[in-house]
């Protein structure tokens, strides 16, 4: 017997008992943020590989070791985009849409990464991202956090998430914090292990997130990043303090928060959770003046944010199992008689076409009724319309509530089911 195909490791089926949820939030979403003036763009999931080695970074675990490359028949080497961000950034670019202009854009689309599957995080994953050019201010990160606070109010998980913000200061302050940090270290490599004394020399603000105990301990003494910060970066971060303290969010500020792809500047935040377990962050973003101009554009400040759907959908299982949704009926039909079927059909129709249509389910074969109406019961249907062998000949329906406390029963004419449907439902 041939082996039975699986999905590829890491890339995971939705199936019907969470797709609603997943309809539910994902439609969600984008009425919520085009009230910031967000507007939906979509980009390929293609892209040169280059593209991701010159934002992203070369030292990074994305280009290192996760990204999807491969060749096509030109001999072009491609990937599967790993993040939103960069796309965005050569779209942009590439169409002339930020020259002398604000763009604030939203996508919703899959990425990929080939890294070690754990509960809420997949090597194909969905991902929705925020993303702002022009702005240089303090008030385009104020303006995106905001939004995704709108977020969790809408979906109720305000009470199990925590902002946390920092400041990662311009390239100049990152240069001379990285010379401090690799210092710092070197004097603790007895602690470090093999990925930690690589990220040493590659990309040293990596070691303070790292999820080592050892390590971690070491880096909690390490030098402050705000201890090097120039004052334009400090005006900045506390104007944007300000702001949000004016809008009444709140947060903590974290100096070791740093952010684990290369063109970050100055703000950085994420939202963690406690309810996930290991996994605690749930969205994370910042500012990025320099991507722009480093991908061959004009100078352009920009902001962005990004969250993985999957682990906002465990996250709001978890806080709000009584908010989720799953594929039900309004009405199912119970059919008793072999004529059944044709009549169930049309009158599926009518209630389908109906000014305010009902999701319908026909039992799809004669059978016992007790059968049918525990079918019905798991279907979630508050009414069944009953069609046997009187109702046929009749040209009538008998209609049970099956939610209702006060259980009701009733036999009408197939002309007026509709009537009496809207005064039951």
């Amino acid at each position: 017997m041939a082996n039975t195909l699986q999905a590829v490791r890491g890339m995971n089926d939705i199936l019907q008992d969470v797709s609603p949820q997943w309809s539910k939030i994902t439609a969600l979403l984008p009425t919520l943020v085009t009230l910031y003036g967000f507007a939906e763009v979509k980009l390929p999931i293609v892209e040169p590989t280059e593209l991701f080695k010159r934002s992203v970074g070369d030292t990074t675990d994305i280009v290192e070791k996760e990204m999807y490359v491969f060749e096509d028949r030109n001999g072009d080497s491609l990937a599967l985009r790993p993040e939103g961000t960069a796309g965005c950034v050569r779209a942009g670019i590439q169409h002339g849409a930020f020259y002398n202009q604000i763009q604030k854009w939203f996508y919703i689309g899959q990425m990929f990464r080939h890294e070690r599957p754990q509960k809420g995080r997949y090597r194909q994953f969905y991902q929705f991202g925020l993303e702002t050019f022009g702005i240089a201010g303090p008030q385009a990160e104020c303006e995106i956090i905001l939004a995704m606070q709108r977020i969790w109010e809408a979906l109720g998980l305000m009470k199990a998430l925590k902002l946390e913000l920092n400041t990662l200061g311009t390239p100049e302050v990152r240069q001379a914090y990285r010379e401090a940090l690799i210092e710092y270290f070197s004097q603790h490599l007895d602690v470090l292990d093999e990925e930690s004394k690589a990220r040493l020399t590659r990309n040293p603000l990596r070691l303070l997130d790292s999820k080592n105990p050892d390590v971690a301990r070491i880096a909690a003494k390490a030098p402050s990043l705000h201890d090097y910060l120039d004052e334009a970066s400090k005006s900045h971060f506390d104007t944007l303090c300000a702001m949000l303290d004016a809008h009444g969010v709140e947060y903590t500020v974290t100096p070791h928060l740093v952010r684990g792809l290369d063109y970050y500047t100055h703000t950085v935040f994420e939202w963690t959770t406690d309810a996930l377990g290991a996994q605690n962050a749930v969205c994370a973003g910042g500012r990025y003046d320099g991507l722009v101009e480093q991908l061959g554009g004009q100078p352009t400040p920009a902001v962005g944010v990004a969250m993985g759907l999957e682990r906002l959908i465990l996250l709001h299982q978890a806080i709000c199992p009584e908010a989720q949704s799953r594929h039900q009926a309004d009405i199912y039909f119970v059919l008793l008689d072999e004529r059944a079927q044709l009549v169930a059909s049309q009158l599926a129709e009518q209630c389908r076409n109906a000014d305010t249509p009902y999701a319908v389910w026909v039992n799809p074969t004669v059978a016992g009724a007790k059968s049918q109406f525990k079918k019905a019961d798991k279907s979630g249907a508050k009414v069944a319309v009953i069609l046997g062998g009187d109702e046929i000949d009749q040209a009538t329906v008998s209609l049970k509530t099956l939610r209702a406390s006060d259980a009701k029963q009733e036999t009408v004419s197939q002309s007026e089911l509709l009537n009496t449907l809207k005064q039951w439902l």
